[in-house]
């Protein structure tokens, strides 16, 4: 019987790129649903590798594969599949953590760069009618990088991109990440927070780049928000239940917080009802105005990032399928 791997979610596109990873002895099955459970049982039954890009995948979903071996999570994220359930049923989780690394630190510098030089603001207020004065005007969250420390939440291959980046816009860069062993901070030339306390209270722009687990959701409050310095910026192109973003929404009211970019929301994409401060943003609020900038989970996508996933994810899932040597295995002890 041979070996078959199925793609469930439309935006999947197996075509040649894959078939020449996988060869002529695995059968790839594509299928267009909008959850798992819209599967037939007969798809559920000859599948023994599942591609996930943005379904969750729960205990109950598995148990209507009975031949399944692996998942590979498309991306970097896996807080959505139920990892207890699959170590139960003796299925490998897989993850593709470097398809696009340089995308989602660039992205993270253009959000910071973005409000930090008042682009925004000033793009806002070119356009309104009337428009405003054609001249530079002075706004708290325009500031001079090198005055500024640039502060990291998680430094793995994405925050390390990102400190590289800022460090080369003159910032100074402090990171706070209690998993990485000491002397990480002597390497890349940055300083290291003891605390997250410590980070907060020292940290001009923040970005955040930590997976969302059971110690992370949630993380930045109402309590962290107000340790930032007055004025500070707050970016997250991680995940944006990270946030909590009611409290994101009354420290930018407050105007503690001066501006803030999001490439992430909690709920994706948004429901109803929409967090209020996405409700204000979209409504154009005027006390928003040029102070926020919203973009739909975009961080890591170009041609050759989503060229890299596809070719990555069917390199992992062939090595976990083919071989006695799986890549990037994700435990079920593992945030």
């Amino acid at each position: 019987m041979p070996i078959t791997v199925l793609y469930p979610e439309a935006r999947q596109q197996p075509d040649d790129l894959e078939r020449g990873i996988f060869g002529r002895d695995v059968n790839l099955v594509k299928r267009d649903t909008g959850a798992l459970s819209e599967l037939s049982g007969a798809d559920c039954a000859e599948t023994d590798g599942l591609m996930i890009m943005g379904f969750g995948v729960t205990g109950a979903d598995l148990e209507r594969f009975p031949r399944l071996r692996a998942i590979v999570r498309m991306g970097v994220g896996y807080d959505r599949l139920d990892r207890p359930a699959a170590a139960a049923r003796n299925i490998l989780i897989c993850n593709v953590p470097d398809y696009g690394t340089t995308e989602v630190a660039d992205h993270a510098i253009a959000l910071a760069l973005t409000l930090r030089r008042g682009i925004l603001l000033h793009h806002e207020m070119q356009r309104k009618n009337p428009p405003a004065p054609f001249r530079s005007f002075q706004n708290p969250m325009i500031e001079r990088l090198g005055t500024q420390t640039f502060g990291i939440i998680g430094l793995g291959r994405i925050g390390t991109a990102v400190a590289l980046r800022a460090k080369a816009f003159n910032f100074r860069v402090v990171f706070y990440d209690p998993y990485l062993p000491n002397g990480a901070e002597l390497a890349l030339g940055v300083s290291r927070a003891a605390t997250l306390e410590d980070l907060l209270r020292q940290t001009n722009t923040l970005s955040i780049h930590a997976p969302l687990t059971p110690e992370t959701k949630g993380l930045l409050g109402r309590e962290q928000f107000a340790l930032l310095p007055k004025n500070a910026v707050v970016v997250n192109d991680a995940r944006g239940a990270i946030i909590d973003i009611d409290a994101l929404y009354d420290a930018l009211k407050d105007e503690h917080i001066a501006a803030a970019g999001l490439d992430v929301l909690p709920v994706e994409p948004p429901v109803e009802p929409i967090p209020k401060l996405l409700a204000a943003y979209r409504a154009k609020e005027p006390w928003l105005e040029g102070r926020l900038v919203i973009t739909p989970h975009s961080a890591w996508l170009t041609p050759q990032s989503w060229e890299d996933t596809r070719r990555k994810s069917a390199e992992t899932m062939r090595a976990a399928l083919l071989t006695n040597q799986p890549q990037n295995v994700i435990t079920p002890q593992m945030y």
